[in-house]
């Protein structure tokens, strides 16, 4: 039973982040309180790193202690700033918003200085230093980015920043030659083939009218034991998502409609 709530728990989390946690918790699959979310995120079996990020990224009171306690469960002691980035920014992934990465990214500089208290001044400076590095990442490994920054630029650019003026030359060195050695591996791409997998290669798919309240057709997707459905085929991400486990289906008799069923 409760393997099969977890199932369901995903799928839901996967569409819905806040409605996925909230399920789990009514359903006693997770404690409620922040260290238990925040455990079920950091091992993320059959979570969206998508969806992880989107959910830490949230301004909420309870979402704010997840995210500290999330990034808290991280060991950044002794290890460069850098190899700590690749570590985090693989856990999930980066919502879009400023804000929220932002948000994100701050948590990370408190931890890390707090790991490693003698590395920088402060967090602040941490923070602004693992922008720069995701800065120069898209620099050096995008296809697009023409005028790619060198050593000299990057260290320039840094030290220019009143809070940065005093951070070693070598530090600075060593993390440029980092990044440009082996780019920071982000898990969008693999996120995205993920459901790319799952919604263009469905069991079945088309047309159904759908009743809440009203009746309005979506597009259906039958895969992976549930159905995903979507205002529109070229959505990228499903209205909801349907678990087919332990289902009652009744077949409905509807005057203006043929082939009605209940789930």
């Amino acid at each position: 039973q409760k393997q099969q709530l977890l199932s369901r728990g995903r799928n839901k989390f996967n569409a819905d982040s806040t409605k996925g946690i909230q399920f789990l918790i009514e359903c006693k699959v997770l404690n409620d309180d922040a260290e238990s979310v925040a455990e079920f995120l950091l091992k993320g079996e059959g979570l969206h790193k998508s969806a992880i990020g989107e959910y830490l990224g949230e301004k909420n009171e309870f979402n704010l202690k997840v995210l500290r306690a999330f990034t808290f469960m991280h060991q950044f002691s002794d290890i460069l700033l850098v190899q700590a980035l690749r570590q985090y920014l693989w856990s999930f992934m980066l919502p879009g918003e400023s804000q929220k990465i932002d948000r994100i990214m701050e948590c990370f500089s408190e931890k890390y200085c707090s790991d490693n208290p003698h590395v920088f001044t402060n967090s602040e400076v941490c923070f602004v230093l693992s922008f720069a590095l995701i800065m120069l990442n898209t620099s050096l490994h995008n296809a697009n980015v023409k005028d790619k920054l060198s050593s000299e630029k990057f260290s320039k650019m840094v030290r220019g920043i009143a809070s940065m003026h005093e951070l070693p030359a070598d530090l600075i060195e060593t993390l440029y030659k980092s990044i440009k050695r082996e780019p920071l591996k982000l898990p969008s791409q693999s996120d995205c083939q993920d459901l790319m997998y799952t919604f263009f290669n469905p069991i079945k798919e088309g047309w159904l009218y759908k009743k809440r309240g009203t009746w309005k057709r979506r597009w259906f997707l039958l895969n992976n034991g549930c159905l995903y459905y979507f205002i529109q085929t070229t959505d990228l991400q499903p209205r909801s998502i349907i678990p087919l486990e332990n289902l009652k289906v009744d077949v409905c008799n509807d005057s203006k409609r043929q082939n009605c069923f209940k789930i």
